[in-house]
């Protein structure tokens, strides 16, 4: 063999081993797949530009394919983690191969969508009258409970027509859970869940796709994450907290619907906060949690991971507001922490520096 051709095959060699990625993976770049909630889309791809900027050997790729799709895949350890505004269940973590943890990592809100002409003010909801609306027992824009919500607004005759998820969605539970507690109606005749099944309405994919449905058809309502909402310049409504008033979704109102939930959150972080307490609690909010498997099975991307929630949930803040997200508490950064924390490989705390 040649000296050239024997040059050329090392070469390729060292290229291969570089380049090739497996569940074990070697000195080369840190490839780590995960997928899931929608709500947490726009952040987290910005989370992992800013972290991949900072570590050139790692590639975090993060599909969003609804809460369901992310825990369904992490089950399967087909991702090494999942996003979801969505707590499992008890029956889902029992029937896990491993065990899995929550970790929260942001704050998000669901908020009512609508298209409109003619109307500049934001709108006003009370909760029974939202439960109405997604019922099908309000059907036109002009009803007597729309009107008592906003008085002196010109609202016009016309049909409303609602619009929903058609696919798995933590947006759809965490919308179905507040109308659950708001309504013994809603929760006789739909409960609440990632899939229920809607009386009325037409359905969009994702929160791009109800975001899409709304922003294109004259006099429909919907609900989505309240980033797709602002990015596309659409009206966000008002919605009467458990308190009595109205109030709009923003960093601040969100937070506080934690915050006056922290106490009692449990040990395992799984928590609702809808229909929170408080003068100026969103009464739609929700924690976004990233969920991965306690006992990691490859240590290096472990470790990764690892560093990559407490970037998220200390650094990673700051890019929350600016993307219409709300910083966790200080208390429940503690707590995410010491849940962090427990991440092993071997048995091995994976937090030590």
């Amino acid at each position: 063999m040649s000296f050239n051709k024997l040059l050329s095959l090392i070469f390729l060699g060292a290229l291969l081993s570089t380049s090739c990625f497996s569940g074990r993976q070697g000195s080369g770049a840190i490839k780590i797949q995960g997928a899931g909630s929608s709500l947490i889309n726009p952040l987290m791809q910005k989370w992992v530009s800013e972290y991949g900027n900072m570590n050139s050997n790692v590639r975090i790729d993060y599909q969003s394919i609804g809460s369901g799709g992310g825990i369904k895949q992490v089950k399967e350890r087909t991702i090494q983690f999942g996003a979801s505004d969505l707590v499992m269940s008890d029956a889902d973590l029992k029937s896990a191969p491993g065990e899995i943890i929550h970790v929260p990592v942001i704050l998000g809100a669901v908020v009512l969508t609508y298209n409109l002409e003619g109307i500049d003010q934001p709108l006003r909801f009370s909760p029974l009258v939202i439960s109405d609306i997604f019922l099908g027992k309000i059907t036109t824009w002009d009803d007597e409970r729309i009107k008592a919500d906003n008085p002196g607004v010109p609202l016009p005759s016309v049909p409303l027509t609602v619009v929903h998820r058609s696919d798995g969605s933590g947006t759809s539970a965490i919308f179905t859970n507040y109308l659950s507690k708001v309504s013994p109606e809603w929760k006789e005749k739909v409960g609440e869940g990632t899939s229920p099944s809607w009386p009325v309405g037409l359905g969009g994919k994702g929160n791009e796709g109800v975001t899409g449905q709304v922003k294109q058809t004259p006099n429909t309502i919907g609900y989505v994450e309240l980033a797709y909402a602002v990015k596309n310049k659409m009206p966000v409504g008002l919605i009467k907290n458990k308190a009595g008033n109205y109030v709009v979704p923003n960093f601040e109102t969100v937070t506080n619907a934690a915050a006056e939930t922290i106490d009692e959150t449990p040990d395992d972080l799984r928590a609702s906060i809808t229909d929170a307490a408080g003068q100026s609690a969103y009464p739609i909010s929700s924690y976004v949690y990233v969920i991965l498997y306690k006992e990691q099975t490859d240590e290096r991307i472990g470790r990764t991971l690892v560093d990559f929630m407490k970037w998220g949930i200390n650094d990673g803040q700051r890019f929350a507001q600016p993307l219409y997200y709300s910083p966790l508490p200080a208390g429940m950064v503690k707590r995410a922490s010491a849940k962090i924390a427990l991440i092993t490989f071997n048995g091995q705390s994976l937090s030590a520096n």
